[in-house]
């Protein structure tokens, strides 16, 4: 006979916690995959009822048997649904409270980031500007046009910047600490730079451009009304700004110039007509097409002829005119024409720039209009003894000639009719062709005389013998 076996020994019988792998139904597979994360608390609670009921008596048959009966009372699919608790979701929530919520925090989110999006490359300065300019116009737009800050912003960004100024404390506050960190001398240099507002443009419209002012005029000004301008004003700044004003035809005193007596100025309305015309135009046709090409063939072909010819007249003008243009004499190499003025070169090398006490140059353009930008000294225009004539740039900034750069330390040869831009302001360089041939014609002697093969001076003879004649005669005894 067999031993009995001890109840002890039952009870102390050793079982596997470690889940058993087994092939998986089809109407479990998705329904599994929302228990994966629950998964190793169901195999614990199960362990540990399994050594709950083995302790007390019950073996491996009954238990297996309390799990059949239970499988045979609930369906596998309708029990899995009640005992697993579905995830949350976004599907699951999207009706709900939850779900508004989470919109609620991914928009505070993404307008928290967008606040702060900007954040580097807003600098110090550019939020005193930007503070300064609204004060001053209280228009963005124009903020935005006038003001140089330290990279490109469009409008969008100078508005979100300014909302976020305005609404965002986190952001205000570090513009605020950043900006009163800055050296005074950095907040006077953008306080300097502040744009006019327009009452302060509507004073200095007072200022008569007939006679020109002087600094005592604008200082006057600016001691007369002190609580309209800018506590960081000068007469200076006044005086440049209102030269501004004057080179752009802005103030009320200025009669318009007319346009040339060949330009035939449309007016708005009638522009508008046309546009208007053409809008309701039939609808293409091939035929008419190709009739107006051939047209505009034949119209280029008689432009080019005429442009040809122009050399032709302007060679009889000047025969008309005993070969001398109006504006040239005798004495003058070529001519500055600007806009105001008209500068006769009658040396071979002027200088152009802005005169000072110390120095004096002989186009000055300060006196033209703003030369804020102009160097003391721009540029130097030489003439060669061949005629030709040579621009040097000797500025800070570039000189354009036919909308070509001339950077400084570089010259360029001048044409007749080239347009020369200086900062604001254009000139066309005329040169005196009849006068220029002459001064060709004069080097081209005066280097032949100089390259000429010169003869040896003949000495004399006669009175060499007669010096060695004496010399003898002294010697002799």
């Amino acid at each position: 006979m067999k031993p009995a076996t001890p109840q002890s020994s039952i009870s102390q019988r050793r079982s596997s916690v470690r889940r058993q792998k087994r092939k998986k139904f089809d109407d479990e597979v998705v329904e599994t995959t929302f228990l994966h994360p629950s998964a190793p608390r169901t195999l614990r609670s199960n362990s540990t009822t399994r050594s709950k009921l083995e302790s007390s008596g019950f073996d491996d048959s009954t238990l297996s048997s309390g799990i059949i009966h239970d499988s045979k009372t609930i369906p596998v699919g309708q029990s899995k649904r009640i005992q697993t608790p579905r995830l949350t979701t976004p599907s699951n929530i999207s009706n709900g409270a939850g779900w508004r919520s989470v919109c609620v925090k991914n928009k505070s989110h993404s307008q928290f980031n967008n606040s702060l999006k900007g954040l580097g490359r807003w600098k110090p300065t550019d939020d005193l500007a930007l503070i300064i300019g609204v004060q001053q116009t209280n228009d963005l737009k124009i903020v935005h046009r006038g003001t140089k800050f330290s990279c490109h912003f469009t409008l969008q960004e100078v508005q979100h910047r300014w909302h976020a100024l305005l609404y965002d404390s986190d952001v205000s506050k570090l513009a605020v600490q950043a900006m009163k960190n800055l050296h005074p001398a950095v907040i006077a240099n953008v306080q300097s730079r502040a744009l006019f507002s327009r009452d302060e443009e509507f004073l200095l419209e007072a200022v008569k451009s007939t006679p020109e002012p002087t600094l005592d005029i604008f200082q006057r000004l600016l001691e007369t009304s002190p609580h309209i301008f800018h506590p960081m004003r000068t007469a200076k700044t006044l005086m440049y700004h209102w030269q501004l004003m004057k080179h752009y035809q802005l103030l009320p005193d200025q009669s318009v110039q007319p346009l040339p007596y060949f330009y035939d100025a449309v007016s708005f309305s009638d522009a508008e007509d046309m546009m208007n015309d053409k809008e309701l135009g039939d609808p293409k046709d091939e035929m008419v097409d190709t009739e107006m090409a051939i047209a505009n063939r034949h119209d280029k072909l008689k432009i080019r002829v005429l442009e040809n010819e122009v050399t032709v007249w302007l060679a009889l003008i000047n025969t008309l005119t005993d070969g001398i243009p109006l504006d040239f004499d005798d004495q003058t190499f070529a001519i500055l024409n600007g806009k105001h003025i008209k500068y006769r070169m009658t040396s071979k090398e002027i200088t152009v720039g802005r005169s000072s006490k110390d120095r004096c140059v002989d186009v000055d353009l300060s006196s033209m209009g703003p030369a804020k930008k102009v160097s003391r000294r721009q540029a130097t225009i030489r003439m060669k003894n061949n005629g030709d004539f040579f621009l040097s740039s000797e500025g800070k900034r570039p000189i354009f000639v036919n909308g070509r750069p001339i950077l400084p330390g570089n010259k360029i040869k001048l044409q007749n009719n080239s347009v020369i831009e200086v900062a604001s302001f254009q000139f066309v360089f005329l040169i005196n062709l009849d006068l220029i041939p002459e001064i060709r014609n004069q080097s081209e002697k005066k280097l032949q005389y100089e390259l000429k093969p010169q003869k040896p001076r003949k000495r004399n003879n006669d009175f060499f013998n007669c010096t060695i004649e004496k010399s003898h005669s002294l010697l002799a005894p």
